[in-house]
C-alpha cells in the first residue's frame, strides 16, 4: 500500500513517520528543496515545539474548535513529542510560559532528528515537486498530479498548511484542493498578527491619525491591559506585554488578541490600553492629586514617573495640556482627563495584518467533515487533512507546533 503524503512541515513529517512505522510505502510531496520551511523561523529560528501544560490548558489555549484535537493530543501529547526529539538526540528546556525549545536555541536540529528519522523509516520524498490536482473516482483518490509527473496512490494524506508565510510553501493551495473534492472552507483569516490603527482618540473624542501624532514607534510595554470593544462591549481582555509599530500594536496580547477579533467588522472595534492595570481610578486619581497639588514641575516631567519617556510627548498630544505646563496650575478636569486617558487609551483598529505576515491561518478546513479520531476525510474515504489546513488555530507558546504534529501522528497512524 503506497501512501502519499502531502507537504514536509511538522504536520507532513510526523504523519509520514507514522505512517512508515507501521509498514507502509510513504512517498512526501514537498514543493520546497527542504522539509520544514515554516519550522525553521519558528520561534524567531529557536522553534518552540511544544508546551508543557496539561491538556485543559492545551485546549483554553486553542482559539477555533478546541473540541476538535482532544483525541490527537491523547494519541501524540505533548510529552510524546519530548520523548520523540530527546531519543532523536534534541536535548530540550523549557522556559517561561511552558515553552519547550531545543537547548541549542536551533530550529534546524528539530528538522534534522525529523529528516533523520524520515530517512531511517526509507521515506522516499520527492522536493520540488508541487501538487497540482488529485484525481478521484467513485469517490477515492487514484492518482496524484504533480508538477513532476502523474503518481497512482492508495490513500493520501494533506498537509500541506495554511496560507501565513506564503514563501515557506503555505501558499493556500491545500483549500482550493480541498474545495475541489467537496470539502467546506471556512474562508481563510489572519491569527496571530499584527494590528493596525487608524490613529487614537483625544480628550474630545477626536480620531487623531497617526501620522499628526508623535507616535510611539518601537516602544514596549510591560504589564499593560489591552481590551477589545466591540458593538460599545468589551469582548476580550489581555494583561501582559505590548509593542508599538509603525502602523500600530503588535507583541503578544496584541497578538493573541487578533486571534479573537479576526472575524469582527473592523469599522466597529477599538482597542483600549489601560497603562495603570494595578491601579483603580481613585487610586490614579488620587496619586495624580498628590503628584500635581504641590510640585513646581512641569507636567512632562511628571508624566516620567507614571510613563516611559518616549511616550511622554505623544501622551500630551492626546491629552491636550502643554508639556511645560507647570502641574500645580492644572485644574481638576485637566487632571480627571489624564487619569481617564491613562486608563482607557482608545484606538480606532483599522485592519489586522495581511493573512500572509500573520504567525498562523485561521478558518480552513470544517472539522465537522473529519473524523477526529482518525482525521480522515467524511467525504473521500482515502483522505486524510492534518495540521494547519484544519479549521483549529491556538495562541502563542508551542501549541500550533503540538497541534500539527499529533494531528500528523493521528492522520498517518489511520491511514
Amino acid at each position: 500500500m503506497t501512501v502519499h503524503v502531502i507537504g514536509a512541515g511538522p504536520a507532513g513529517c510526523m504523519a509520514a513517520i507514522a505512517a512508515a512505522e507501521k509498514g507502509l510505502d510513504v512517498v512526501m510531496i514537498e514543493k520546497n528543496a527542504k522539509i520544514g520551511r515554516k519550522l525553521y523561523i519558528s520561534g524567531k529560528g529557536r522553534c518552540n515545539l511544544t508546551n508543557v501544560a496539561d491538556q485543559r490548558s492545551f485546549l483554553l489555549n486553542t482559539v477555533s474548535n478546541p473540541k476538535f484535537p482532544i483525541s490527537a493530543l491523547r494519541a501524540f501529547s505533548n510529552e510524546d513529542t519530548e520523548r520523540f526529539f530527546e531519543e532523536a538526540g534534541v536535548a530540550l528546556k523549557t522556559e517561561r510560559g511552558g515553552r519547550v525549545f531545543p537547548v541549542s536555541d536551533k530550529s534546524a536540529d528539530v528538522i534534522d532528528a525529523l529528516l533523520n528519522k524520515l530517512r531511517a523509516l526509507k521515506v522516499r520524498i520527492l522536493f520540488s515537486a508541487e501538487l497540482l490536482s488529485l484525481v478521484v473516482k467513485d469517490g477515492v483518490i487514484t492518482e496524484i498530479v504533480t508538477s513532476k509527473g502523474e503518481f497512482p496512490t492508495d490513500a493520501v494524506v494533506l498537509a500541506t498548511g495554511g496560507a501565513s508565510y506564503p514563501l515557506t510553501g503555505s501558499d493556500g493551495k491545500g483549500y482550493d484542493i480541498l474545495a475541489s473534492l467537496g470539502h467546506r472552507i471556512i474562508p481563510p483569516v489572519a491569527a496571530l498578527c499584527a494590528t493596525e490603527l487608524k490613529g487614537v482618540v483625544d480628550r474630545n473624542g477626536t480620531l487623531l491619525s497617526l501620522d499628526k501624532l508623535p507616535f510611539p514607534e518601537g516602544l514596549s510595554l510591560k504589564n499593560v491591559r489591552l481590551s477589545a470593544v466591540y458593538g460599545g462591549k468589551t469582548i476580550r481582555s489581555e494583561f501582559g506585554e505590548m509593542l508599538f509599530t509603525d502602523k500600530g500594536v503588535s507583541g503578544p496580547i496584541a497578538l493573541t488578541m487578533s486571534s479573537y477579533v479576526n472575524r469582527l467588522v473592523a469599522d466597529d472595534l477599538f482597542y483600549v490600553l489601560d497603562l495603570k492595570p494595578a491601579l483603580d481610578d481613585a487610586t490614579l486619581d488620587k496619586r495624580l492629586t498628590s503628584e500635581f497639588a504641590t510640585s513646581n514641575r512641569i507636567y512632562r516631567n511628571v508624566l516620567g514617573a507614571l510613563l516611559p519617556n518616549s511616550m511622554i510627548p505623544y501622551f500630551c498630544t492626546v491629552s491636550g495640556i502643554n508639556g511645560d505646563k507647570q502641574v500645580n496650575l492644572i485644574t481638576r478636569e485637566e487632571r480627571k482627563r489624564i487619569g481617564k486617558l491613562l486608563k482607557n487609551l482608545t484606538f480606532p483598529v483599522r485592519r489586522l495584518a495581511p493573512i500572509a505576515e500573520a504567525i498562523v491561518t485561521a478558518g480552513g478546513c470544517d472539522v465537522k467533515e473529519i473524523d477526529p479520531r482518525t482525521m480522515r476525510s467524511k467525504i473521500i474515504s482515502n483522505l486524510s487533512v492534518c495540521g494547519e489546513l484544519l479549521d483549529v488555530d491556538a495562541l502563542t507558546g508551542g501549541f500550533n507546533i503540538q497541534l500539527a504534529l499529533s494531528t500528523g501522528f493521528v492522520a498517518g497512524s489511520n491511514v
